[in-house]
């Protein structure tokens, strides 16, 4: 990596409920093919009652409430506890629903406020589901999504407004690393703080991306607008742990 400035880790987040909100986090300890902890730890089955927690395996995101289909999840703020990982969900600065998903009576709590909320949107009763150690990502694999942010503002200048970042809902946003810099990182390893990664894929971009997060108004066209100016919607890639570590936020990121 060629760079005029250090690339730093500027932001680090999980999201412990596929869908839900982005938990901002100072710092993680990576396990080889393992996701950050608690990462899409949790999702929310839409009628289909397909998943099976005693043998979980990859469903497509469709199965699930997610913002490629409903928006109205990004009126939502919601905050998670490790502790009885406890969901707090918050609509207006107000907390209207509150439950300890471990827990048989917490997770009927959450599933019947997201009955009530989204009626429209459900094929069936609406299932909180979990298993431990899987993550219930889009992709198969067990990996961290990582965004550039300087990419990120070319972005926003193709399209003449300004891009919030969580649109993309990364685990890692990296600054100080040229536009697109990171698609060169296929196939290589790098270093992150304390742990090692291995890039081995660029994350194709979907219309969940076209929702702000903080208003939940479909109100972009970011996929249309990459294929337009670059022939791919293509924005961050994916990356796999390979040697543990602990990383934070200000940690210098480089190839290995």
């Amino acid at each position: 990596m060629s760079q005029s400035e250090p690339v730093i880790l500027k932001s680090l987040y999980r999201y412990p409920v596929k869908g839900l909100t982005a938990q901002p986090m100072q710092d993680a300890l990576l396990e080889p093919g393992q996701t950050l902890p608690l990462d899409r730890a949790y999702a929310i089955e839409n009628g289909t009652r397909l998943f099976d927690q005693a043998n979980p395996v990859h469903m497509p995101k469709t199965k699930f409430l997610m913002l490629m289909r409903h928006e109205r999840l990004a009126q939502l703020e919601t905050t998670f506890e490790d502790e009885g990982h406890t969901l707090a969900i918050f609509r207006n600065q107000r907390q209207v629903a509150r439950g300890r998903l471990i827990e048989p009576v917490g997770r009927n709590i959450i599933e019947q406020f997201f009955a009530a909320f989204m009626p429209d949107a459900l094929l069936g009763p609406p299932v909180i589901v979990h298993a431990p150690g899987h993550s219930i990502s889009d992709v198969k694999d067990k990996c961290l999504s990582i965004i550039n942010l300087a990419s990120l503002g070319e972005l926003a200048r193709i399209t003449g407004r300004e891009i919030h970042p969580l649109r993309f809902r990364a685990n890692i946003y990296l600054e100080g690393l040229a536009p697109f810099a990171e698609f060169d990182w296929l196939d290589r390893e790098i270093k992150i703080g304390g742990a090692r990664l291995q890039v081995f894929k660029r994350t194709q971009r979907c219309a969940a991306v076209n929702v702000d997060p903080e208003t939940g108004a479909r109100d972009l066209a970011l996929p249309q607008a990459l294929l337009g100016a670059y022939g791919h919607s293509d924005m961050g890639v994916y990356a796999r742990v390979i040697e543990a570590g602990p990383i934070s936020r200000g940690d210098p990121v480089s190839e290995a």
